[in-house]
């Protein structure tokens, strides 16, 4: 019987409770372009992709879509961190984890992340962190995913990934690791959970 080796997580969503600032923050280039607020669809598009995909989701037009991006430059997104919503089972889970097993995060956040671990004081707490400036494809793409097992030498069967949407799950399932589903009935997945601290039974 194969062993678990490594928890690898999303950030947002699973992480952090980060809905409330990703909408702030696009809707907010939203209104500096004349335009309505994100609609549920493309917040839930924008939840799961980087930044620049999500830009030029909401701007399909070249005009448009320079515009925003130059705006976007101009934002201090440090301003937003201090509203991110740590999971409250995340450092303890952590705790619990290391020595045993590696940890890791995949995410499609890019320049954001070292500001968000240093903030929340998660440097030491991680043996990886994958961004989607760190790999060629972001997710669905399981490029991060089998970065961190080849970095760690370790099969897919060895390791588990947390996420919240179905770029998580399409990610988890090309990269053939067991994917965990966070607080979303709707994923394929060979876990379901409401909250990290439930990690602990599944590794076990």
């Amino acid at each position: 019987m194969i062993s678990i080796q490594i928890v690898i997580l999303d950030c947002d969503g699973v992480m952090f409770d980060t809905a409330g600032i990703n909408r702030a923050y696009y809707n907010r280039v939203l209104a500096y372009m004349g335009r309505p607020e994100m609609t549920e669809q493309q917040f839930t598009y924008v939840h799961a992709h980087t930044g620049d995909e999500s830009i030029a989701f909401l701007f399909d037009d070249e005009r448009s879509l320079r515009a925003a991006q130059a705006f976007r430059r101009t934002l201090d997104y440090m301003e937003f961190i201090p509203d991110m919503v740590i999971e409250p089972h995340l450092k303890p889970l952590i705790k619990t984890l290391r020595p045993r097993y590696k940890t890791a995060v995949v995410t499609n956040r890019t320049d954001t992340m070292p500001a968000i671990m240093s903030e929340f004081d998660l440097r030491g707490d991680f043996d990886m962190v994958v961004t989607a400036w760190d790999v060629q494809n972001p997710k669905p793409d399981p490029e991060g995913l089998i970065k961190v097992l080849d970095h760690f030498r370790l099969s897919p069967e060895e390791a588990v990934y947390v996420g919240d949407t179905h770029v998580d799950e399409a990610a988890a399932a090309a990269a053939g690791v067991t994917f965990v589903a966070y607080a979303n009935p709707s994923l394929n997945a060979a876990y379901h959970i409401r909250n990290l601290g439930e990690i602990r039974n599944i590794v076990r």
